[in-house]
């Protein structure tokens, strides 16, 4: 009987026991930074690629007017 209550209180403690909870909840908002993170990245390539195709374009031909 003993025994009973105590593995009927060790269940309780386990099942009570919040402890793993912020574990779960700070990985799943590290998990939301680096996702968001990636789509912003991802979105600002493409336009980083364009301002250094327009500049080396631009520096080109400045380069060809001024050597003529």
């Amino acid at each position: 009987m003993i025994a009973r209550i105590a593995a009927i209180e060790r269940l309780r403690a386990f099942w009570n026991d919040e402890g793993g909870q912020d574990l779960i909840e700070y990985t799943l908002l590290m998990a939301f930074v680096a996702l968001a993170s990636a789509a912003l990245f991802a979105s600002a390539g493409s336009s980083v690629s364009k301002v250094w195709s327009t500049t080396n374009t631009t520096l080109s031909t400045a380069a060809v007017k001024a050597a003529s």
